[in-house]
């Protein structure tokens, strides 16, 4: 499409010089003041067929013979493009409309990120790198213009039916990142009354906004500045430490990663010790911590600790050993 309409703005270009040069060659060659000479030359150059405004000279036939020759075919050349920009164009429109709805009728179990700003093209990245299925609902046009790689949607997030076209039913969880408080309040209200066993995570802009985004249902309530806030402090007073937590928790990192792993019923580490595992010995991986279905986190567990189903284990290691630790926690088949 960029190169067709640059073809179209030079082939626009060329008619205007077109024009240019036919009103001045009439202008000087027969001596006609402005208006005959370009009402002349556009008749001419539509193959309209008027008759001339008046007896032209040996050398204005001449002339007009070669703007016909050179410039009638540039007017057709012209109107070309503009037909194939504007057909290619509207069969663009249609056919990705329709394959965007195709692929929101495949989705399940997605994630819906409402708002693609600076945070939300980070929640995205993030997501698609690890290869889980998302959509992204953005209401400014030109950034959908942008984007080609991202499943997004334009529309309204606070609005129900957009919720609802992206499937928020089918969803698994859902992140409202949107500019002002207000706007994720809304969005967390819809959402949670759509679907009420959805994870809900929000973005607070204001001190006080966390418990009202809480009290409307969200699970989880994140506030950049704050959060920004102490990570400058931390670098400032434990910056070693701020140095290997994102080392750990960089995303693509091969030599080192922190993740969380589900504990499935029906996996064979269930009932067995943290040394029974042998996550150290075998897998050279770290548990960090063990949250119980309870919520009650266990740091720095024992090796007599007990893995028990629901538990997520936060471990540290590299990406290929994390990788069997998943497949050992996953139900065996």
């Amino acid at each position: 499409m960029e190169k067709l309409r640059k073809k179209l703005i030079f082939s626009v270009s060329l008619i205007v010089l077109v024009i240019a040069f036919g009103t001045l060659g009439y202008m000087t060659i027969e001596g006609w003041n402005f208006l005959d000479s370009i009402y002349m030359t556009v008749i001419t150059l539509t193959t309209v067929g008027y008759r001339e405004i008046r007896d032209l000279s040996p050398s204005g036939i001449w002339f007009t013979i070669i703007l016909i020759i050179g410039g009638v075919g540039t007017v057709l050349y012209t109107l070309g493009i503009g037909a194939k920009v504007i057909l290619e164009g509207e069969l663009v429109e249609v056919f990705g409309r329709k394959r965007l709805e195709k692929k929101i009728k495949e989705l399940k179990d997605h994630y819906i990120i409402c708002g693609y700003g600076r945070m939300g093209r980070i929640i995205c990245r993030e997501l698609k790198s690890k290869a889980i299925r998302f959509i992204a609902i953005e209401r400014n046009p030109d950034i959908l213009k942008e984007e080609e790689d991202v499943l997004i949607f334009e529309g309204n997030a606070t609005k129900d039916e957009v919720l609802k076209k992206v499937g928020i039913e089918k969803a698994r969880g859902l992140v409202s990142v949107l500019p002002t408080d207000a706007e994720n309040l809304y969005v967390v209200l819809s959402a949670r009354g759509m679907n009420p066993d959805l994870l809900i995570v929000a973005r607070a802009g204001e001190e006080g906004s966390e418990q009202k985004l809480l009290r409307a249902g969200a699970d989880r309530v994140v506030s950049p500045y704050h959060i920004g806030g102490l990570r400058i402090a931390h670098t400032l007073l434990k910056p070693t430490v701020v140095d290997f937590i994102e080392f750990a928790t960089k995303s693509g990192n091969i030599d080192l990663q922190m993740e969380e792993i589900a504990i499935q019923e029906g996996s064979k580490l269930v009932g067995l010790t943290l040394d029974e595992c042998g996550f150290g010995r075998e897998l050279g991986v770290i548990i960090v911590a063990i949250k119980r279905t309870t919520g009650e986190m266990k740091f720095n567990p024992t090796f007599r600790s007990m893995v028990k189903v629901g538990d997520t284990l936060i471990a540290i290691g590299e990406t290929v050993k994390l990788k069997m630790l998943e497949d050992m926690a996953m139900a065996e088949k």
